[in-house]
C-alpha cells in the first residue's frame, strides 16, 4: 500500500471520529466510566438541539446512568446534588429518554431493555419491568438473568409471591438459569407467605445448583424450620419404599417426596466430623455418585474448549501422551504446590508431596506432576539435586513440562478428569478459565477429587471428604444445609441442622464420640 493510501485511510478515520454522532459517544463513555450524569444530561440536551442523530449506543449508555442514579448505584452524591434528587433525576429523564428512543424509532436491544426494566424497579413498578422483559422475548431478544432482576426482586420485595413465580416460570421458559440471589428471594416470599411446598422445591433448587448457600440465604433457611408453619408441614405416614426409591433414583442425599414426620425442628448450627458424621444430631452424610457418563462428557467438552484457547497441536499431543502414559491415580498442579510460599520455588517440598502421594497410591505408582516447561529449565531447576529428580520423573513418565506460551491449568484439570483420579491444587479454580466451563459437573467433581495441601514440618495432604459437601435431606426427614463459612481445612465448615424432635439420634453421642465417628 503506498504512503497516500495509509495516509487517506488515516484521513477518514481521523474524520469519522470527527463526526457529531462519534464525538457525543466518546463524551458519554467518559461520562459513564466517571459516573457523569448531570453532565451526561447536557450532553443529551444539547445534541438534541444542534440535531445529533442518536443511535442506541448513545441511548443504553444515557438509560444505564439514569437507572444507576434511580437504584442509588452512582454513589450518596452526584455532581453537587444530593442523592434523593439525584434518584428523582434518574427516575425522570429515564423514563423521558426511554420514551424518546421510541419516538426516535430506535431498535432497543438487551441492554435497553435491562436499563428500563431498572428503572422501572426504581419506581417500584415491577409488573412494568415484567412486560419489558415479555417485549424482549416478542422482539427476537434473548432476555438474561439481569434481565428479569427487577421484576423478579420488585415482586418479591412487595410479596406478591404468585407473580415472583410467574417470572420464575418466564426464566426457566426461556432457559435462563436463576443464581443464588433469585431463588433466595424466591425462598424468602415462600417463607414469609407460608407456602411450604414452595420452600420445600426452593431447597432442592438450591440443593442442586447452589450446592452452600452464603449466611444470607442459611438465614432465610433458618427462619423458616424455626417458624409455626414449619412445624405443622409434613407426612405423618411415610411410605419407605417410595422414599428409599426416590434416594435411589436421585444418586443419594435427597428422596423429593415432600416434607416428612410433623412437629416442631430442632435447628442448630453444627459442624461434621472427618467422616461426615453431624456433631448435632449423629446422623452421618452420604458420599452422591457421579454418572461415569457425565465425567466422560465433561472430559470431552475440556478438551474441545482447551483447543479453543490453546495450540491445538499442542494439546492434542498432550492427548496422546497422556494415552500412552497414563492412567494416573493422582495429578499434581507442579507450580501451585512448589509455589505455595509464594518466595520460591521448592523442588523438595513437591517431591515430598509426590513420594507421599506414591505412598498412598493402590499402585504405587508415581502421580503426574505437571510443570511449565519454564519450570524445567533454568532457575531452580538447574540445581544439581533438582536436575536428577526431574530426569527421575521423566523416565518414570510422571512428569509433563506444557509447552511456552500455553495455560497450564488447562493440562493437569484434562489430566486429572480423563484419568478420573485425585488432583493436587490448591487453586481454587474460581477464575476466568473455570468460569468458562460453565457447567454445575464441576462443581461436583472437584470436590471428590481436589486434594488440598498446608506444609509445617512436612506436607499434610487434605483428601476430598468422604461425603459430599451439599445440602443433603435424609430418609427420616431432617435437613442438613451447608454454609459458605469455613475452609474444611484450617476453620470447620458451618452446617445448618434441622431434625424433626423424633429424628434426633436415639443413643447420646460426645463430642469426642462424634469427632473421631464412634
Amino acid at each position: 500500500m503506498t504512503s497516500s493510501g495509509r495516509m487517506s485511510k488515516k484521513a477518514m478515520k481521523k474524520a469519522r471520529m470527527e463526526l457529531p454522532e462519534n464525538i457525543l459517544k466518546h463524551r458519554l463513555d467518559m461520562c459513564s466510566r466517571h459516573k457523569k450524569l448531570i453532565e451526561a444530561l447536557q450532553l443529551y440536551d444539547e445534541a438534541r438541539r444542534n440535531g445529533v442523530q442518536l443511535s442506541h449506543n448513545h441511548y443504553n449508555v444515557l438509560l444505564y446512568l439514569c437507572s444507576s442514579a434511580a437504584v442509588g448505584s452512582l454513589g450518596e452524591s452526584v455532581d453537587g446534588v444530593d442523592d434523593v434528587n439525584i434518584k428523582n433525576l434518574g427516575m425522570t429523564r429515564g423514563i423521558e429518554i426511554y420514551q424518546q428512543m421510541n419516538i426516535d424509532k430506535v431498535a432497543p436491544n438487551e441492554a435497553t431493555f435491562t436499563n428500563a426494566a431498572r428503572l422501572a424497579a426504581a419506581m417500584e413498578d415491577p409488573e412494568m419491568a415484567f412486560d419489558l422483559v415479555k417485549q424482549m422475548k416478542s422482539s427476537g431478544i434473548p432476555p438474561r438473568l439481569r434481565s428479569y432482576g427487577p421484576a423478579l426482586f420488585g415482586f418479591c420485595k412487595k410479596g406478591e409471591a404468585s407473580r415472583a413465580n410467574d417470572v420464575d416460570a418466564h426464566m426457566i421458559e426461556c432457559g435462563v438459569v436463576a443464581e443464588e440471589s433469585e431463588l433466595a428471594a424466591l425462598l424468602e416470599v415462600a417463607v414469609e407467605r407460608k407456602m411450604g411446598e414452595k420452600v420445600y422445591e426452593m431447597l432442592h433448587r438450591l440443593r442442586s445448583s447452589v450446592r452452600q448457600v452464603s449466611e444470607s440465604t442459611a438465614k432465610i433457611v433458618e427462619k423458616w424450620f424455626r417458624s409455626d408453619h414449619a412445624a405443622d408441614v409434613g407426612i405423618e405416614t411415610q411410605d419407605a419404599a417410595k422414599i428409599k426409591e426416590g434416594i435411589v433414583n436421585g444418586g443419594g442425599g435427597w428422596h423429593g417426596q415432600g416434607w416428612l414426620g410433623n412437629g416442631r425442628w430442632r435447628v442448630t448450627r453444627t459442624n461434621m466430623d472427618t467422616k461426615g458424621v453431624c456433631q448435632s444430631c449423629g446422623e452421618k452424610l452420604v458420599c452422591i455418585d457421579i454418572d461415569p457418563a457425565e465425567t466422560a462428557n465433561f472430559a470431552s467438552s475440556l478438551t474441545k474448549l482447551a483447543c479453543q484457547k490453546e495450540s491445538q497441536a499442542n494439546f492434542l499431543k498432550f492427548e496422546e501422551w497422556l494415552r500412552q502414559h497414563g492412567p494416573f491415580d493422582a495429578v499434581i498442579d507442579g507450580a501451585n504446590v512448589g509455589l505455595h510460599n509464594q518466595h520460591y520455588f521448592s523442588f523438595f517440598d513437591l517431591n515430598s508431596t509426590a513420594n507421599q502421594l506414591r505412598q498412598l497410591s493402590p499402585s504405587k505408582k508415581l502421580p503426574l506432576v505437571i510443570l511449565h516447561q519454564s519450570r524445567v529449565h533454568g532457575g531452580p531447576a538447574e540445581d544439581p539435586k533438582n536436575r536428577r529428580l526431574l530426569q527421575r520423573w521423566n523416565e518414570s513418565g510422571a512428569l509433563y513440562a506444557t509447552p511456552a506460551g500455553s495455560n497450564d491449568d488447562w493440562y493437569w484439570l484434562y489430566a486429572a478428569v480423563s484419568c478420573n483420579c485425585l488432583l493436587v491444587t490448591n487453586d481454587e479454580m474460581r477464575d476466568h478459565l473455570f468460569q468458562l466451563l460453565g457447567t454445575s459437573f464441576f462443581p461436583r467433581w472437584k470436590e471428590k477429587h481436589q486434594v488440598r495441601t498446608t506444609f509445617s514440618r512436612g506436607v499434610r495432604l487434605h483428601m476430598p471428604p468422604p461425603y459430599s459437601i451439599v445440602i443433603q435431606e435424609s430418609e427420616n426427614g431432617s435437613w442438613h444445609v451447608p454454609t459458605v463459612t469455613g475452609d474444611d481445612i484450617e476453620n470447620p465448615r458451618q452446617w445448618l441442622c434441622a431434625t424433626r424432635a423424633h429424628n434426633i439420634s436415639v443413643r447420646s453421642l460426645s463430642s469426642r464420640q462424634i469427632w473421631w465417628g464412634q
